[in-house]
C-alpha cells in the first residue's frame, strides 16, 4: 500500500476569500475537516498558529490543540520557531501528524539572514526559521519525516540564492539521513528563479511535483514534498480548496 503524504500551509485557519485576501475570518475547524477527509498517513502543516506583531507566541498553542482534538487518531508533534521581537504578523509554527506513532523528535532552528526591511512603517529583522523532524515505522520500515517553513526572501527584496544558509542547513540534514527512507515536506517559499529544487535534487531528494502553482497570492510553486531513492512516486496532485491561501499537495509514495 502506498504512503499518503499531505503538506499544507494552513495560514493559521484563515480561509481564502476572493476580493478579501486579508480577511479577518478564521475557520480552523474547516481546515481540520478538510485535512481529515484527505485520509493521509502523514500530515505536515505550516503556519499552524497566528503570528503577532512583535513576536508574541501563545502557549499552549491553541490551534495545534484544536487540531489534535479533531485529528484524534493521529500522533503529533509541534514547535514554534525562535521568537523575533520585530516579527511580522503572519502565521508560524510547524506540526507533523502521523497515523503511526512518532519518536525521536527534533526541533532545529535555522539561522536568520542578516537583513533588515520595512513592513507597516517599522524596520524589521529577518526571522530564524524552523525544521522539525520525527521518525515513525510504516510497514516495518523506519521513515524519517522532516517539515519546514523557510524565509520568503522574495517578500523582503532578496532571494534564497543570495542568502542560502537555511537551505544549506537543510541540505546537510538531508545528507545525514540519506541512508534511510526520508521525506521532507513544507513551504520552501521559493521564487521561480531560485534554485532550491535543484539543490536538493543534487543530494538525491526529488520533488513530487514542480509544475502546478501552490500559492494564490503569486503564481509560485512554494510547497513541496521531497523524497529520496528509498521511495517511488506513485502519484501526486495539488488540491484546489479555499480553506487557505496555499493549495495543499498530496503525494502517494511506495517503498522501493
Amino acid at each position: 500500500m502506498p504512503i499518503r503524504i499531505l503538506t499544507f500551509n494552513i495560514q493559521n485557519g484563515q480561509p481564502w476569500i476572493d476580493g478579501d485576501p486579508f480577511t479577518s475570518v478564521m475557520d480552523l475547524d474547516g481546515v481540520a475537516h478538510f485535512i481529515y477527509e484527505q485520509g493521509a498517513d502523514i500530515i505536515c502543516l505550516q503556519e499552524v498558529e497566528r503570528g503577532f506583531d512583535g513576536g508574541r507566541q501563545i502557549t499552549p498553542p491553541p490551534n495545534y490543540g484544536r487540531l489534535r482534538e479533531m485529528l484524534g487518531s493521529y500522533d503529533s508533534v509541534f514547535s514554534y520557531p525562535l521568537q523575533n521581537d520585530t516579527e511580522i504578523p503572519f502565521g508560524l509554527g510547524l506540526a507533523i501528524f502521523s497515523k503511526t506513532p512518532l519518536r525521536d523528535f527534533q526541533k532545529i532552528d535555522l539561522p536568520a539572514a542578516d537583513i533588515e526591511f520595512e513592513f507597516q512603517g517599522k524596520m524589521r529583522k529577518a526571522s530564524s526559521r524552523l525544521l522539525i523532524e520525527a521518525s515513525t515505522t510504516i510497514d516495518g520500515r523506519d521513515v524519517r519525516l522532516m517539515n519546514t517553513h523557510l524565509q520568503a526572501f522574495f517578500m523582503i527584496g532578496s532571494s534564497s540564492d543570495a542568502h542560502p544558509e537555511q537551505r544549506n542547513f537543510i541540505e546537510q540534514r538531508l545528507k545525514l539521513h540519506s541512508g534511510r527512507a526520508t521525506i521532507l515536506a513544507g513551504d520552501m517559499n521559493s521564487a521561480p528563479e531560485e534554485s532550491i529544487v535543484q539543490q536538493f535534487a543534487d543530494v538525491g531528494f526529488h520533488t513530487a511535483q514542480n509544475a502546478e502553482i501552490t500559492w494564490r497570492r503569486r503564481p509560485y510553486i512554494v510547497d513541496h514534498i521531497f523524497f529520496n531513492s528509498e521511495f517511488v512516486l506513485e502519484s501526486c496532485r495539488v488540491i484546489h480548496t479555499d480553506v487557505s491561501d496555499h493549495l495543499p499537495l498530496v503525494a502517494n509514495l511506495e517503498f522501493r
